[in-house]
């Protein structure tokens, strides 16, 4: 685990071998399988069990724990591309999805990868230079996952298969940088004076629009709510563009890293921690860095108008 600066890192789990319940021979999306994988919960080690119990309670000052050590099955080679097939086994998407729904509901987005509950994040040269999770060339900028959507996912889930040393994701949580943000700019941070543009991802070429006016704050003063995207986000007057600024700036200083590892499953409070990667150079020879994630609401209902069963199916732009 590499450190940035010296501010508070995830708490580490190491996990003992779990003998998971084996994955289903059914499609990762069948709700049978998710269902399988919410049963095999009750398996997880108790020191697993009850920090994922702890953690959805009361978010932990880094907004982010780490789970060492958890099954990623068998690998093939790392796929070209997030959608191409792979030849490995179903393990490491049963592990993310039963600690998923220990948390709550698994959920894909329709334009992230056809909305699949589990995701393969690979390089890929075609996005090498864009702010998107397949990049590499650049520093993925600090962001709330999916922080223009209504329906966006309470916890971020990251299981590494395949590491890279130079690969570093980034956390910073507001709990680690509001003691360093001036009053007067945190009133203003809880004001609905910021509007978010959609992620291109989202858009298949229609004209992007920005969302309603929206805090970056919310909650409870001491131990608020946080959505914070430095690439998307704007102020809707020079106050309120003073006020993003800054917080950018103190979360560059206030931010820990780690470079995950295979075995590794990341686990972020999305409402917490915003997150980011700096840039590394794949080698596109078939080992290159392999992230599986998925994303979990708290509740379905408030997406049902906008939902099929699993995946969200939003629509933006014009």
């Amino acid at each position: 685990m590499t450190t940035l600066t010296e501010h508070v890192l995830p708490m580490v789990i190491e996990v003992p071998a779990w003998a998971a319940v084996e994955a289903p021979d059914l499609p990762i999306g069948d709700e049978r399988f998710v269902r399988a994988a919410g049963h095999a919960a009750r398996t997880l080690p108790a020191q697993v069990h009850d920090a994922l119990i702890d953690f959805a309670d009361a978010p932990p000052q880094a907004g982010a724990i780490v789970l060492r050590g958890m099954p990623v099955g068998t690998l093939g080679r790392t796929p070209d591309s997030p959608t191409s097939p792979t030849t490995k086994d179903r393990v490491s998407e049963f592990t993310l999805l039963t600690v998923a729904r220990r948390l709550g509901q698994p959920v894909g987005y329709l334009p992230e990868h056809g909305g699949d509950l589990v995701q393969n994040l690979v390089p890929t040269r075609s996005s090498a230079d864009r702010q998107v999770s397949t990049s590499s060339k650049v520093e993925l900028m600090f962001h709330t996952e999916a922080a223009f959507h209504p329906h966006r996912p309470k916890y971020l889930m990251l299981l590494c298969l395949r590491g890279d040393s130079n690969a570093v994701t980034t956390l910073s949580s507001i709990f680690e940088v509001l003691p360093h943000l001036p009053r007067e700019l945190v009133d203003t941070l809880f004001q609905p004076r910021f509007r978010t543009a959609v992620d291109e991802s989202y858009l298949h070429g229609r004209s992007n629009v920005l969302g309603a006016p929206a805090p970056v704050l919310s909650g409870e003063r001491d131990r608020p709510s946080m959505v914070f995207d430095a690439d998307l986000m704007v102020g809707m007057d020079e106050e309120a563009d003073d006020a993003l600024r800054a917080l950018g700036a103190a979360v560059a200083g206030c931010h820990t890293g780690l470079s995950l590892q295979a075995g590794d499953l990341l686990v972020v409070d999305n409402s917490v921690a915003i997150h980011g990667r700096s840039p590394y150079q794949p080698r596109f020879d078939g080992f290159d860095r392999w992230i599986q994630r998925s994303m979990a609401v708290t509740d379905l209902a408030a997406s049902a108008g906008e939902r099929n069963g699993r995946v969200i199916v939003t629509h933006f732009g014009v």
